[in-house]
This record gives structure tokens, C-alpha cells and sequence, in this order.
């Protein structure tokens, strides 16, 4: 089975949003962290011009990626450059630490 991870890094107050579309969605792996950074949107009122943003990575099947970009889109879109982005790689290995006694090396 295809695996993908997507990354996507938005604006930190559309994090709640953005996890009850994929809730919504069903289980997926998710981790999320809080970050800070810039990119389109520049805090200028930082003297590293860095904003609150949060972190989200999903594990996903290939055949449920798009639907997860999608959900990711809509939630965090509110027409701001600093709505964020979304990057989807392909995965190589997955293997579930709770389903094996010792892990590959891929």
C-alpha cells in the first residue's frame, strides 16, 4: 500500500479549524506542532519578522491525499498571505511501532 505525508504550515488561529475538517474526514496519523515562522507573510513587527503558525503532518493513504489537501485548504483559506501552505511527498516506508518487535531499516 501507497503512503503519503502531508505538510501543511498555516496561520495558527485556523489550526482548530483545519482539525475538525480532517476529524471530520475520519483517523488519520496527525501530529501537530506549534511553530513560528514566515513565508508570503512577513511580521514586520518582529525583528525576525516570524508570526505564530502551527504545523500539521498526515499520514495518509494515496488514495485519501487530495481529499486531505482539500479539507486542509478550505479550513485555513481566508484570503490572507498568511494562510499558509501544503506539501504532499511520497513515503517510502511506514511501519506502526506497535505492530512490529523490531522496526525496518528501509
Amino acid at each position: 500500500m501507497e503512503y503519503r505525508l502531508i505538510t501543511a504550515i498555516i496561520h495558527a488561529d485556523s489550526l482548530e479549524a483545519v482539525e475538525d475538517a480532517l476529524q471530520h474526514l475520519g483517523t488519520f496519523e496527525v501530529a501537530v506542532s506549534r511553530v513560528r515562522g514566515y513565508g508570503d507573510y512577513k511580521n514586520l513587527y518582529d525583528s525576525q519578522w516570524v508570526a505564530a503558525q502551527a504545523r500539521l503532518e498526515v499520514f495518509v493513504r494515496r488514495d485519501q491525499a487530495q481529499a486531505v489537501v482539500d479539507a486542509i485548504c478550505q479550513a485555513a483559506r481566508v484570503g490572507m498571505d498568511s494562510d499558509g501552505i501544503v506539501a504532499v511527498l511520497p513515503v517510502e516506508t511506514l511501519v506502526r511501532v506497535k505492530d512490529q518487535g523490531a522496526c525496518p531499516v528501509a
